[in-house]
This record gives structure tokens, sequence and C-alpha cells, in this order.
């Protein structure tokens, strides 16, 4: 009888806290004044049998968006070991600049996008330790590069470094902050950011680390074990907290990854039913995301999928089109 009464008791308290979290979180007023941007991957758009550089053109002419976080992915810029082909890099660069948009560039071997670690095939199947000088190497080649570039804003040191997610060998504090102090070394003229799960971390590691913070925000994932889970019980108001317990000015922090895009569950876009992708990721779930990332309150955030409303653009007219006119709606700057 004891038993029931504690399990109950805890179950009442339990019921209550959860009530009040969200009464709290309904109170909080949404930020109109956050800027919208997009995170960009060639590499993603090309998976989608689309071409990279006209989807590029189109987020910046008919999107109009000003802020972007592009990657330059070790293994596209190294394909071969100790030659280096900037040729693509150098054309997203140059048109951010034509169309005033500044840059977030991410370097290191773990860089946005599955399966996060981006190493070139002759890296590849080497331990950390065994290519860390040519990934210095690499770094330094790509910082040197796109220092005075007039597109750049920041430089992002890494993605997720500590989370474990993806294909890279674990990374240590120590590393991450050799990395950032090579950047900074080459370059004092831009500040650096560095990035963490939303949902899955503290920020203990990562907040402090940079100059700037950046977290992902995904309200809508899949596992093998449960399947979809959805995180609408997470409350707008946990990310300022975890701000506030590092330290970290709320200026300095943007939300990197708005989840505007389905979250696939083995295959792509083009091997996944529409209505299966539907589950994770609609127009309806998009203006939800949105509104609470104003919520959330950090003064930018960058959406991820901007690939995939072009693709469904291309494969559902109507329905690309209605993601479109959403992200034309947008404050950009």
């Amino acid at each position: 009888m004891k038993i029931l009464k504690t399990i109950l008791l805890i179950l009442a308290l339990g019921i209550f806290l959860f009530f009040t979290l969200r009464v709290f979180d309904f109170m909080i007023k949404e930020n109109k004044d956050v800027v919208f941007g997009i995170s960009f991957s060639p590499k993603y758009a090309r998976s989608l049998e689309l071409d990279p550089e006209e989807i590029y053109n189109k987020a910046l002419t008919d999107l109009d968006f000003k802020y972007i976080r592009l990657s330059a992915s070790w293994d596209e810029l190294e394909k071969v070991k100790g030659v280096y082909d900037f040729s693509e890099m150098d054309k997203y660069m140059d048109l951010s600049a034509k169309n005033n948009v500044k840059v977030i560039l991410a370097v290191g071997r773990k860089t946005p996008r599955w399966p996060e670690c981006h190493l070139p095939d002759w890296a590849s199947q080497e331990k950390y330790e065994n290519y860390k000088a040519e990934l210095v190497g690499y770094i330094k080649v790509v910082v040197e590069r796109y220092k005075n570039h007039s597109a750049l804003e920041l430089w992002q040191v890494e993605n997720e470094p500590f989370l474990k997610f993806g294909s890279c060998d674990k990374m240590s504090v120590s590393d991450l902050g050799e990395e950032i102090s090579l950047v900074k070394k080459i370059d004092p003229s831009h500040e650096i950011m560095i990035t963490d799960s939303g949902e899955l971390s503290t920020w203990r590691k990562t907040a402090g680390a940079g100059d700037f913070f950046g977290t992902t925000v995904y309200r809508v994932v899949w596992n093998k074990f449960i399947g979809f889970w959805k995180y609408d019980w997470l409350p707008a108001w946990w990310y300022q907290v975890r701000l506030k317990w590092q330290d970290v000015s709320l200026d300095k922090a943007f939300v990197v990854e708005l989840q505007a895009e389905p979250w696939m569950t083995g295959g792509s876009a083009t091997s996944t039913a529409l209505k299966k992708q539907e589950k994770s990721m609609s127009v309806e779930r998009l203006k939800q995301n949105i509104f609470y990332t104003q919520k959330i309150g950090f003064p930018r955030s960058y959406l991820w999928g901007v690939e995939w409303w072009y693709w469904l653009e291309k494969n559902y007219p109507e329905k690309g089109e209605e993601f479109l006119e959403v992200a034309r709606g947008l404050k950009k700057e």
C-alpha cells in the first residue's frame, strides 16, 4: 500500500511539474525579431538529384536569405592527398559576396550533414592519430584561403564535436581547443562558433568554448528502438536556461539547425514515400518549429532543409511551393 501511495505521489508531482512548466512556457512571448538564415550543402543537393548551384542561387534570389552556413568539407576539398580543389567552394563564397550574404563557414573532420564525419577516402580507414597532421594542414589551407573573403562572417570549428552521432572517432576537449587556437592564430579577425545538440546535451563543454555558440533544434526525430519521437514537451525557455548556466550572452547564441525537413528513417527523400516523410515534417510542423524558435529567443535561426524544399517543389510542386512560401515570409535581416 505504501509503495502504491509513493508511486501515485511521484506521478502526481510529475504531472504537476509538467503542467507548471508548460504554463510557464506558454507565458513566454514570441520574439518576432529573430532573423532567419539557412544551412546549405551542395553534396546533399546532389544526392537529391538537384543542381546545387541552381538551388543556391534560388536561395539567394527567390528566398532572399542573407545569412547562410556552409561547410568546407574535407572530403570534397582534398579528394587526393595533398591536392586541393576549391573551385566549388570559391563559387559559393563568391556568390554569397555578390548577394551581400554573410557566411558561417564550418571546418574540421566533423561538419554538418550525415554521416557527420567527412573524411577523404584516403583518411577514412585510418585512426585519428594517423591523419591528425593532415587534418591540421587542411584547416590551415582553408582558413588562409578565406580569411580575407568579404562573405565570411564567422568560422565554425567542427560540428557538435562531443555528440556521439555519426561516424567520427571521439574528439577530446584538448583536440577541439587545439583546432580553435589554430584558427584564431591564422585569422584573429573573425570570431569562432562551436555547436552542440539542443536536445541531447547540457552544453557544458561547448557553450563557452568559442566566441559564439550554436544549437540544433529538432522537434520530431526517429530511432530504431522507439520509432518517431517528438520533443514537443521540451519548453523553449530551457535553451536560455542552459545558456545562462554557461554564462553565455544571448546575443552570442544562434540556432544553427532548425528542423525544416523530415527526419529520414534509413533512406533518403528519393527512396522514402512522401507520406512517411510527412510524419516528421509538414508545412504546419514547419510553422510550429518557427514559432518555437522565436520563443527560444536567440537572435538568429538557420533553417535546415532548403535542399529538400526544392526537391519537394520538383517532385510535388504544390507541396513544395507551400514550404517555399513560408520561407519567403520570414524575416531575413
